[in-house]
């Protein structure tokens, strides 16, 4: 008869082994995607893919210039609309964390959170084109500050519920307010985790295309123009894919590898700021 020690070694060995074997199942199809983009995207890459134009429809060269640039002005203004709503919102649910507004809150966030992005492109062309009847960079940075809401929520509320009671406490003791104790103290300590949140949200709607589809429609030409339509990586890698050119094809696997090296930038960044703030709170 087997033991039962020897029954729960074995047991034990089959999960890890099921693990692991999942563990690869995941990594092999994401190994096999950016094999791919890089393979067909650098070779791709030039220096007038970074500084040059789109060329008319049937001359052959020219870049993204105004893409990238676009691209980059879009997060910024979906960073500025969404960092400070989504943390104070997530510093309210972490303070009031039983409160019937919290959990409505709570509720929405996540919601908001699974709703499809293209739902989200179809409100923000409802509230900030229509009205105004243009489409705009501003359109598009609301429509992906709306998609960087729920998710900078739901970390900085996570976040700052890690942070030990004890912080808190001795802050009160020494006569600090409530309001003084959170942003003095409790935000602090929880900030390599919130910056690191804010970081993924801004990977992630690095490379939406539906919502800018319905707010910064795309520009061909060079704009910087917050009430004009602008260029983005997304949109234009969408329409290049969509056409008979394949030196057009051949820009969008460009395109689709400086999104995926945006992505791992922003990542990286991510993992020296956490490291470099753990440092800086370390006694």
């Amino acid at each position: 008869m087997m033991s039962n020690a020897r029954r729960r070694q074995i047991v034990s060995r089959v999960f890890e082994v099921l693990c692991a074997a999942a563990v690869l199942l995941a990594l092999v199809p994401l190994v096999f995607i950016l094999f791919y983009v890089i393979k067909e995207g650098f070779s791709a890459l030039n220096w007038a893919f970074f500084t040059q134009m789109p060329k008319p429809v049937g001359e052959l060269g020219g870049g993204m210039a105004n893409a990238i640039v676009g691209t980059l002005i879009l997060i910024g203004l979906a960073a500025l609309f969404a960092v400070p709503v989504g943390c104070i919102c997530g510093i309210h649910l972490s303070e009031y964390p039983n409160a019937k507004f919290s959990s409505v809150v709570r509720f929405a966030a996540d919601v908001l959170n699974g709703v499809p992005s293209i739902v989200i492109g179809i409100f923000a062309y409802a509230i900030a084109v229509l009205p105004v009847k243009r489409f705009s960079a501003l359109a598009g940075g609301i429509a992906l500050g709306l998609l960087m809401i729920p998710i900078v929520v739901r970390t900085t509320e996570e976040l700052l519920r890690l942070v030990p009671s004890g912080l808190r406490e001795g802050a009160l003791a020494l006569g600090a307010s409530r309001s003084r104790a959170v942003f003095t103290v409790i935000v602090p300590a929880a900030l390599p985790g919130i910056l690191t949140g804010i970081l993924v949200a801004l990977a992630r709607v690095a490379g939406e295309t539906a919502p800018l589809l319905f707010t910064a429609l795309g520009n061909r030409f060079w704009s910087t123009s917050l009430t004009q339509p602008i260029a983005s990586l997304t949109v234009q890698v969408f329409t290049y894919a969509n056409s008979p050119y394949d030196d057009w094809h051949r820009q969008a696997w460009a395109g689709a590898f400086l999104l995926v090296m945006i992505i791992l930038s922003l990542s990286i960044i991510a993992r020296f700021a956490v490291r470099r703030l753990e440092r800086m709170n370390r006694p």
